[in-house]
């Protein structure tokens, strides 16, 4: 990279997104509906040739024509020299990114939903750790890929470490009249209601699959929140976030639609089909799959109870669906507010 482009992009002109999957490629594209340069990292360098030479990402995104303000390296070094990076590689690869990069952005923005295995720390957590000079921020709302990219009004929740000051460098660099991020100083519950909705995505999907009806996806939804405000409560999250955009929000998005990969996973484990064929033949990461043995055993350490994600990792595991479902029906009856 030369010194005048290192100069311009330390002038916060150009944004950095590390991750081409659909979610980092809506993002690069949101970001650059406004003619803003935009530098996208990708792994594959066959998206690199894509995203330069046809605008196109079709290996993760197909339907979405990009700008060519925006342009795809697979050289991390260049987007250390930015100002502002968001993060949107699959959570349990965070920390072997960003180790690799040499330099660090000023501010990092996690825009992946997930708890990393071995550790059980949240991706906040594992980006202070591997990046400790940078200023960490939490992207997470209700988002379908495909919507973002085309342009579609959509409300997030951007919840910021630096509180208000960071907030005033991220948010002019982030908003766009169709993208409108929403302040917070939560940075856990942004991240516990993204990881947590992914799981219970996967549960409304297997009642989908199984033709319970809409009765019982809305049971499930509202017991799933139940189980992610214990959870949030219990690892410090505030109960209002997890009533906004980033918790109850996403909830409701993720497990209303097969444009979730978490619900159209659910869905086809629903049907009868094997987990271990569904996430070997997958081209994009269901993050609830991923995360979803790491939520239970977070939780069982803090002593909360959530049946509905200790449900979805006996489905993971091979467990018939309706023989899961029997028995989270015959768990004895409580009163609603119940804490366990």
């Amino acid at each position: 990279m030369t010194d005048e482009r290192r100069n311009r992009d330390r002038e916060g002109r150009t944004v950095g997104v590390i991750g081409a999957g659909a979610w980092g490629t809506a993002l690069a594209q949101m970001l650059a509906s406004d003619g803003r340069d935009v530098l996208l990292w990708a792994f594959e360098p066959e998206v690199v040739e894509q995203v330069n030479s046809a605008h196109r990402n079709a290996t993760f995104l197909p339907s979405a024509e990009l700008s060519p303000s925006i342009k795809a390296t697979g050289n991390l070094e260049d987007l250390a020299a930015l100002d502002i990076a968001l993060v949107v590689t699959p959570a349990q690869l965070i920390r072997r990114v960003l180790g690799s990069m040499e330099g660090t952005p000023r501010d990092l923005v996690i825009c992946s939903k997930g708890i990393e295995a071995g550790t059980l720390l949240p991706a906040n957590d594992v980006v202070s750790e591997v990046k400790p000079d940078a200023e960490v921020a939490v992207l997470s709302g209700p988002t379908f890929a495909h919507e973002v990219a085309a342009g579609l009004p959509t409300a997030v929740t951007l919840a910021c470490g630096g509180a208000e000051e960071q907030w005033q460098r991220l948010a002019p660099a982030i908003a766009r009249p169709a993208f409108r991020p929403y302040y917070s100083d939560d940075v856990a519950g942004a991240e516990i209601g993204g990881a947590v909705k992914n799981v219970l995505a996967i549960a409304c999907g297997v009642v989908d699959g199984l033709g319970l009806g809409q009765n019982a996806r809305a049971a499930l939804i509202a017991r799933g929140y139940a189980e992610m405000t214990r959870f949030g409560l219990a690892l410090g999250a505030r109960s209002e976030t997890l009533a906004g955009l980033c918790g109850m929000g996403d909830l409701v998005l993720t497990c209303s639609s097969t444009a979730s990969r978490n619900f159209s996973l659910g869905k086809a484990l629903g049907e009868g089909q094997s987990p271990a064929d569904l996430l070997s033949n997958r081209v994009t990461v269901a993050e609830g799959a991923h995360t979803c043995p790491v939520l239970n055993e977070l939780a069982a350490r803090h002593g909360v109870e959530m049946p509905i994600a200790a449900a979805v990792a006996q489905l993971l595991d091979g467990a018939p669906a309706r023989d899961v479902v029997s028995d989270l029906l015959a768990r004895p009856l409580k009163p609603e507010g119940a804490q366990r």
